[in-house]
């Protein structure tokens, strides 16, 4: 809801606050006293193309700002905290400001929830919030995809539940329909891909590497570069732990055995020599074993030879060109090869997916066509009754010959939502042909128009605040009333702002503003030194009988005249405006 309404230096108007509350406000005043600047104001906080025109003279700029109240998890409110918007939370809901400032030079600055933002950001959340009707640039309809949800939404329920249907059957026509694209189109690329895959598998296979080979050849390799250095070391080592000569006592054995015997004669006398003769004991049989290991070392060296080393290196240099051409190392072509395993298999069965997803395509198109008519079913008789009940809004706002139409064609394609292509039209009498929405009628024609659809969608399709202007140009007498009430009947599910000069309009009215034009001469005592400035007020009910006292006769003293204006504020409140 549109809490308050603040303007600067706008027009005529030097300073004002607009204090507005659900239901219907209306702002008065004699022509010239600035009442469009209200209107105004809303485009610019509605991201309106800017005017410096419209900036006060002797200002360096204009100024609009709108506080409004939402519920936490408006969608206006979740895009403002997306742009960087400060909000104001408190219980069950949000209070966020709009504001736009105009230069005198021309420049424009918008403001979201006291952030600076872009322009189009303040439009697109205010789009959502607040509705002017006036120009014909400013229709909530006017395009082909607002006016097809509106229609969907005063269809109700049973179109919501056959529209999901439809949707989630055209999803998966639409993703089958691109699974056969892709496959149909890709068919080239895919088979050679199946190609190079083949050749890279057959290639691998035939080599038939083994988990960590290359890292065992390498070492083996480097083993056998090395062999006879690494006999000499064996062998040396062996002698150093078991001579050849028997007789010689030089080898670590047999010192290890005399030391032990030594001990052993001795052992009797004390048991820590005993200990120490048992473990000499374990270390021969240790220096035994290590000794024979070194002969067999020895033997495996001799039988190894340089045809061995050639095996080797060839055997390496086959894997060396499997991991230049597939991955690092040849657990990692491994890896590959096993993905690309699976890879080679989806590509083998492409043609037999190809031919499930045809079939697959042709039968869900069909469904879907099925459930188009059935959307189609309904939207027809959602169409016919919205249609009735606006014509008949019209003729209660004094356009009785006028009429809306709503066509529905068949699309060229199925699309997302359905296959109608829905356009509203405005027929303004009999044998006229019927025209797009705000073509062919004036700005207060076209603002009863949309008044009337308003009023008939208002339960269905809200938008929290409506702004009319121009809405009774041109009308007066019963269509006025008329008028009037219908603002009435919309304000029972919305707030409604209006900008009007009957008093039949402005007598249903919840909240009534003025604004007053005071004209200041200058020192010469003429006007062209002097300056006009416009002042914005709520109205007391006092008040409000002098007003409409003005706006029936021009004499707000008058008795006669707020005799009359009482009795229109008695009779609006008589009649059905509220739920």
């Amino acid at each position: 809801m549109l809490e308050e309404l603040r303007i600067r230096d706008l027009g005529v108007i030097t300073d004002a606050t607009l204090p507005l509350g659900p239901g219907l406000s209306v702002v008065t005043g004699e022509t010239g006293a600035g009442k469009t600047m209200v209107v105004t104001a809303v485009g610019l906080l509605l991201g309106a193309r800017s005017d410096a025109g419209a900036v006060r003279s002797g200002a360096k700029s204009a100024t609009a700002e709108a506080v409004l109240r939402l519920p936490s998890g408006h969608p206006a409110v979740v895009r403002a905290v997306d742009a960087g918007a400060v909000i104001e939370e408190y219980d069950g809901g949000a209070e966020l400001i709009l504001a736009r400032r105009l230069g005198a030079d021309g420049r424009s600055r918008a403001f979201l929830g006291g952030r600076a933002a872009p322009v189009g950001v303040l439009a697109e959340i205010g789009e959502q919030l607040v509705v002017v009707h006036g120009q014909s640039d400013q229709i909530r309809l006017k395009g082909a995809a607002a006016q097809r949800g509106a229609l969907d939404k005063f269809a109700g329920s049973g179109l919501a539940t056959s529209m999901a249907a439809y949707q989630e059957l055209y999803a998966h026509w639409r993703a089958s329909q691109a699974e056969l694209d892709e496959l149909q189109s890709a068919a080239r690329d895919r088979l050679r891909e199946a190609e190079s895959l083949a050749v890279a598998l057959a290639e691998i296979d035939e080599i038939e590497p083994q988990p960590g080979e290359d890292e065992a050849l390498k070492a083996e390799a480097v083993k056998l570069a090395n062999v006879e250095e690494l006999r000499i070391a064996a062998t040396t080592a062996q002698q150093a732990l078991i001579a050849e000569d028997f007789g010689d006592s030089g080898d670590a054995t047999t010192m290890v055995d005399a030391a032990k015997r030594t001990l052993e004669h001795v052992a009797e006398h004390d048991a820590e020599l005993g200990q120490a003769a048992a473990r000499l004991a374990e270390v021969g049989f240790l220096l035994n074993d290590i000794a024979t290991d070194l002969a067999s070392y020895q033997a495996g060296l001799d039988s190894e030879g340089p045809e061995r080393l050639a095996e080797i290196e060839e055997r390496r240099a086959a894997l060396a060109k499997l991991v230049r051409k597939y991955a690092p190392t040849i657990d990692e072509v491994l890896e590959w090869a096993e993905r690309s395993r699976i890879r080679y298999d989806e590509l083998q069965d492409d043609s037999t997916r190809i031919e499930a997803l045809a079939a697959d395509v042709v039968r869900a198109e069909a469904d879907l066509r099925k459930q188009a008519a059935g959307v189609t079913k309904i939207r027809t008789k959602a169409a016919k009754d919205l249609s009735a009940r606006v014509s008949a809004e019209l003729t209660a706002l004094a356009m009785a010959d006028a009429t809306l139409v709503i066509t529905m064609e068949p699309a060229g394609a199925l699309g997302p939502h359905g296959a109608d292509e829905i356009a509203f039209l405005l027929q303004p009498h009999s044998g006229a042909p019927a025209r797009p929405l705000g073509k062919g009628a004036s700005g207060g024609e076209l603002s009863r128009v949309m008044l009337a659809i308003e009023v008939v969608l208002a339960a269905v399709d809200p938008v929290p605040t409506f702004v009319f202007d121009e809405v009774d140009a041109g009308v007066g007498g019963r269509a006025a009333v008329e008028i009037g009430r219908r603002l009435a009947m919309l304000a029972r599910h919305v707030q409604v702002l209006v900008v009007t000069h009957l008093p039949q309009v402005a007598a249903f009215a919840d909240q009534h503003i003025t604004v007053t034009k005071t004209s200041v001469r200058g020192a010469d005592g003429g006007t062209a030194t002097g300056f006009t400035s416009s002042d914005v007020r709520l109205l007391s009910d006092a008040e409000r009988v002098r007003e409409l006292a003005r706006m029936l006769a021009g004499q707000e003293d008058s008795e006669s005249a707020r005799a009359h204006a009482q009795e229109l504020l008695d009779d609006a409140k008589l009649l059905p405006q509220r739920a």
